[in-house]
């Protein structure tokens, strides 16, 4: 009986060995890599929609290029959520599966990605939250631009604008996602231009998923309640100021000064013919790169320090540029410029673009 108890306890430790060696495997090592070399590490890229072309078009392909400046070998997990909150946290399941040592993300969501947060860091993989940052948790470091002075910026420019022309009415403030928190931050930025202004806050909304389409449906409705009494619209960023600027025109009402925010193609065109007044130029190359710098400095085992804290989050927030007709020129479009004077100028926009100064 005695030799049978040791043989039975030998086994169980056995089991016990086994058991906690597994356990081990499914956590990564403590800087993050699995034992690989940092310059074989995989760097999961997830961002938030389509609605807003900049991920495509900029975010994606400059992130990928200066992780490749950084590391050859590195992989990058690159997915769009395309709204789908839901969708983004399978994709980032998909990426910690596939062996993804560092998370990026711009979340679809704050509030949910908070999961997506604690999941990573319980397996040892460092997140980096992307221009929205994720509050309910702390994240590893975020990047982005100061998105309350954003708010603060644009809503200041339209106010100061109107008071120089000597406007009269009152306001519209289209809003971003009410999921996002980077959205919130921007909301309360414009409200500490807008409530001590002087003008009128009309009516605002928070804008669903940031679609311009739901934002032009809105502003349609305020058109008809406010008839000649709208003398702005501080939309917080270029999708919904262009869905505002479109609610105008398909209504036949003049188009008064509108904001916007991210410095698209399509909204730089639009201040040059003066159908919008401002957007902001935080330039893509500016926060893809320091994301990209920080994901590989955690590939390594390191940990960015930052310049702030956010939401109790090791932060780099960098400060934009206002930009409106008067400066387009200086600050956006041109040689060595976030965009190219020939894509802006086309021949729907040369004349207006010889008035701006931009050929």
């Amino acid at each position: 009986m005695k030799q049978r108890s040791v043989r039975s306890f030998a086994a169980a430790l056995s089991v016990m060995t086994v058991i906690v060696s597994a356990a081990a495997c499914s956590t990564k090592a403590p800087n993050g890599t699995d034992g690989r070399s940092p310059q074989n590490a995989k760097i999961a890229f997830l961002m938030p929609d389509i609605a807003s072309t900049r991920y495509e078009l900029y975010d994606a392909p400059l992130f990928k290029a200066k992780v490749k400046d950084l590391c050859g070998g590195c992989e990058v997990l690159y997915q769009n959520a395309g709204g789908d909150a839901a969708k983004q946290q399978q994709q980032a399941d998909s990426a910690l599966a596939q062996g993804a040592d560092v998370i990026v993300i711009d979340p679809v969501d704050s509030a949910a990605a908070a999961s997506t947060v604690r999941t990573a860091q319980g397996r040892g993989v460092p997140v980096i939250a992307y221009d929205r940052p994720i509050p309910a948790v702390k994240a590893d470091y975020y990047v982005s631009f100061d998105n309350e002075k954003i708010g603060s910026m644009i809503g200041t420019s339209l106010v100061e604008h109107l008071r120089a022309t000597s406007a009269e009415g009152g306001l519209l403030q289209v809003n971003g996602s009410p999921t996002d928190a980077a959205a919130g931050l921007i909301k309360k930025g414009i409200h500490s231009a807008v409530d001590s202004s002087g003008f009128d806050l009309l009516a605002e909304y928070d804008t669903p998923a940031w679609e311009p389409g739901k934002a032009q449906s809105w502003v349609s409705g305020q058109i008809s309640k406010f008839p000649g009494k709208i003398a702005g619209v501080v939309a917080a960023n270029d999708g919904t100021g262009g869905g505002s600027i479109a609610a105008f025109k398909a209504a036949g009402a003049k188009v008064p000064p509108v904001t916007g925010n991210d410095a698209e193609l399509a909204a730089a065109q639009r201040i040059v013919k003066g159908d919008q007044y401002n957007t902001i130029s935080k330039p893509i190359k500016t926060v893809a790169e320091a994301a990209a710098t920080a994901a590989y400095a955690f590939a390594e085992g390191k940990k960015p320090r930052g310049d702030t804290t956010l939401f109790g989050t090791p932060s780099e927030l960098f400060t934009p540029t206002v930009v409106t007709r008067e400066n387009i020129a200086e600050v956006l479009v041109g040689d060595g410029k976030p965009l190219k004077t020939a894509e802006v100028c086309t021949a729907t926009y040369a004349a207006a673009c010889a008035e701006a100064g931009l050929t």
